[in-house]
């Protein structure tokens, strides 16, 4: 079900969301695996976005180890962006080396899905000169 204010296009007011189950090659997200979602510069959002991970099963925020609180976002001020501008957000059962402060945990045994929100959407979302890249399984 949606509300008329989850689809309607009000630049820079409401929110806005991107949800994402599989892989870019059509795989369910496994939280086995790691994985690495690139968001390109300039993130159209005029108050702030965030990641988080539900499991698809609860529809709930998926309950890990580390915490019970799996997201990243962008008001923490602890998430790292890339010389260019973008920001990789990393996630497995263990994070990369080195990249720990843009990491979410995942649990192995368990799928996953993810949700991009934009608070404050921008005209780039609207039109889709901006566009979140693919999740992309780590090498």
């Amino acid at each position: 079900m949606t509300t008329p204010a989850m689809v309607v296009t009000k630049v820079g007011a409401g929110s806005q969301y991107a949800l994402a189950a599989t892989d870019s090659q059509g795989r369910y997200l496994d939280g086995g695996s790691s994985y690495q979602l690139l968001l390109p510069k300039d993130i159209p959002a005029k108050n702030f976005w965030s990641v988080v991970v539900y499991d698809p099963q609860t529809r709930s925020l998926l309950q890990t180890p580390r915490s019970t609180r799996p997201s990243l976002n962008s008001q923490s001020g602890s998430v790292a962006t890339n010389p260019d501008g973008s920001t990789t957000i990393y996630f497995g059962p263990e994070a990369p080396a080195g990249k720990e402060s843009n990491w979410i945990q995942t649990v192995p045994g368990k799928g996953w899905f993810t949700i991009l929100r934009l608070y404050g959407p921008l005209e780039q979302w609207f039109t889709g000169t901006w566009r979140p890249g693919e999740i992309e399984q780590a090498q």
